[in-house]
């Protein structure tokens, strides 16, 4: 091998040894209705030089990956009950776990409906009508669950509970309302927010329905060093920021 060659094909060698490897990507297990909020704040965390891959699906779904042993590093949860049982399989990393955002609970209709004050004495099957009242499904989705709990707590269900439709996700409901499918809807603000031919006509009393909670962790079996560093700029003021104009609570403010 000629001596030019050799130099240079040692001097390449050097530098491939000399270079660090690139980082890994932080893999996210997402709520969907997470999503505005995060591709936002995952393209600011970019820019700063961090890599994130987001997944998203259903908390329930998501939870079950873990529990398959799919590689990923943080478990975002719309629903703290997924997050438990991720716990009790020693599958979360201990304190780790934070409830990170919460949200409001809300009635919604078409642009421009007039606003209303729910209350236990409130003729909310008269307002309903023949509905329907759009919703997500009771079991599988926290905003159906919350619905149920609120409308239980203010002794309106039973006056209601056949006359409800029953949406994939909130984002759906929201649509049949914009749509004109139904009149009215329960889902959540930030769900609210994602189409501009709906409007919040009342906000359930928080007291009716268990707090709404959105619950991020570490997950046991990642070895990604950036993963801390990316639930820390989950709490930094520039993501609190991106929560709070989408709608969301950010827990531990006077919001």
């Amino acid at each position: 091998m000629p001596a030019i060659r050799r130099a240079t094909w040692f001097a390449l060698l050097l530098l491939a040894v000399a270079r660090p490897a690139e980082a890994e990507p932080v893999r996210v297990l997402a709520a969907f209705t997470l999503k505005p909020a995060l591709d936002e704040i995952a393209e600011t965390y970019r820019k700063i030089g961090g890599e994130v891959v987001l997944i998203y699906g259903s908390s329930p779904g998501l939870a079950q990956q873990v529990e398959n042993g799919i590689a990923a590093d943080l478990f975002f949860s719309a629903d703290p009950i997924w997050t438990d049982e991720l716990a009790q399989h020693q599958l979360i990393e201990p304190d780790t776990d934070t409830d990170l955002v919460g949200n409001h609970l809300v009635l919604i209709g078409k642009k421009g409906a007039p606003p209303v004050t729910i209350t236990g004495d409130f003729a909310f099957a008269q307002l309903i009508g023949a509905g329907p009242l759009a919703m997500c499904d009771l079991d599988s989705h926290p905003a159906g669950r919350m619905a149920k709990a609120s409308l239980t707590s203010l002794g309106i269900w039973d006056s209601v509970a056949t006359k409800t439709a029953r949406a994939e996700n909130p984002l759906l409901a929201v649509k049949m309302v914009a749509r004109g499918d139904a009149p009215f809807a329960v889902v959540f603000t930030t769900d609210a927010m994602t189409d501009p031919g709906v409007g919040i006509i009342a906000t359930f009393p928080d007291d009716s329905h268990p707090p709404i909670r959105y619950p991020v962790a570490i997950l046991a079996k990642s070895t990604n060093p950036d993963a801390a560093r990316f639930l820390g700029y989950l709490k930094s003021p520039e993501a609190t920021k991106t929560f709070r104009r989408l709608g969301y609570v950010t827990l531990g403010s006077k919001e």
